[in-house]
This record gives C-alpha cells, structure tokens and sequence, in this order.
C-alpha cells in the first residue's frame, strides 16, 4: 500500500508542479538573512551529526555556517523580493523592430524536489514594441528566478513573464537546455540526458517566428 511519503516521493521524481509562482509562505522574510544562517546551520550540523559525520574534524567544523551561507545568500538569494534586479528599460529611438535574441545565458538552479543543481543555458528572446532593456538585465533576470528551490518548467515561465511585464510586450520567448542531477546522479542516473523547456508569447507563438528564434539559438549549448 502506497503511503503519502510515496506519493510525493512519485510526484518528485515525475517533477510534479502546480503554480507559476514558487511555493512561498506569507511569512518568509520576517527573519533576516542572519537569523536563518544561524538556523539553517544548526539543522545542517544535525543532518551531518545524524549521518554520522564527525564535527569536530578541522574538515567538518566550517561545514554547516558554509552551507547555510551558501543557501541563502548564494544558492536561494533569488527568493527573496529585494534582491531582484531592477529592470531598466530604454525607449526604442534607433526603432529596431526585429528580432533581438541572447543566447547561452548560464543557469546555475537547485531542483526543489532533491535540492540537487540544474545546470544549463537559457536562450531569451523579444520584440521591441517600444522599449528594450540592457543585454546584462536578460542576464540578471535568468540568474534571479535561478537562485531558489526550483522547476525548469516554471523557471522558464518566470523569465518570460518578468520580461513582458518590463518591456510592456506579449512578444518574449524563453528556451531552457539543462542537466539535473537528480537524473544523472541518483535515480534512473541517466548523464547523458537533458532537459528542455520553452514558453512562447505573443508573435512567438506564430510558426514563422517561433523557427526563426530556434534556427538562431540551434540549441548548441555546451555542458
């Protein structure tokens, strides 16, 4: 008999998700950054304890205030509102109007399901309605929905839809080629597979413009 811990254990492994936005709760910030280091490292030093893990070990002692450094101010920082970069836009005087495509953007994710990394590239694309924004903004806003607990699938949502808001256009696309490693190194551990996601707004969804941004990115990405 299947019990819940199974079911959710099912609905992970089949990387199950329900929402565009991450599972936050309303209180997520009342603590600050400090304070969840030092909760964060005691649970750390816990689970090393329990494993087994000798702490005293000049090896072992930094381990758990580095981990819980490391997820929130490097791996999960893109949880928190504040931190999210602004997007800056300038109005389109040169009228550009076809296609501006950056490709080969890293992405450095952490699955929410094993807390294990997603690692790939991200290729993003718009058309200008009258505004355009930085080449390095595309950067910051993939490396921003990246940097928490994620799905591939809504982390290409998010970046699609935080460019459509700032550019004040439905004409966004987002690819997204990545490896998770709770495929290539635990479960089926496959290393060979990847993952690709896409989401197409606006003229994006018309065959013609949707071949014409794959022809440019040719998925080349690299690992």
């Amino acid at each position: 008999m299947n019990t819940d811990n199974d079911t959710f254990d099912e609905a992970g492994d089949d990387h199950f998700f329900n929402s565009v936005n991450n599972p936050i709760r309303e209180d997520a910030f009342d603590l600050s950054d400090d304070q969840k280091i030092e909760l964060i490292k005691k649970d750390v030093a816990s689970i090393l304890t329990t494993l087994g893990m000798d702490l005293t070990d000049d090896s072992m002692k930094g381990t758990p205030n580095r981990v819980a450094k490391m997820f929130v101010k490097e791996l999960f920082g893109g949880l928190n509102p504040s931190k999210k970069p602004s997007s800056s836009t300038f109005e389109n005087h040169y009228k550009y109007g076809e296609m501006l495509v950056e490709k080969n953007i890293t992405v450095y994710s952490t699955c929410e399901h094993h807390l294990l990394p997603i690692v790939g590239r991200a290729h993003v694309a718009y058309i200008s309605s009258g505004k355009v924004i930085g080449l390095s903004k595309m950067n910051r806003i993939v490396d921003h929905f990246a940097r928490r607990p994620q799905v591939q699938e809504r982390l290409t949502m998010q970046i699609v839809k935080e460019l459509q808001h700032a550019l004040n256009t439905e004409d966004v696309a987002c690819v997204i080629d990545a490896k998770h490693l709770c495929v290539n190194s635990r479960g089926i551990k496959d290393i060979e597979s990847s993952t690709v996601t896409s989401e197409f707004g606006g003229k994006f969804k018309q065959e013609q413009v949707r071949r014409e941004f794959l022809e440019y990115i040719k998925l080349d990405t690299k690992f």
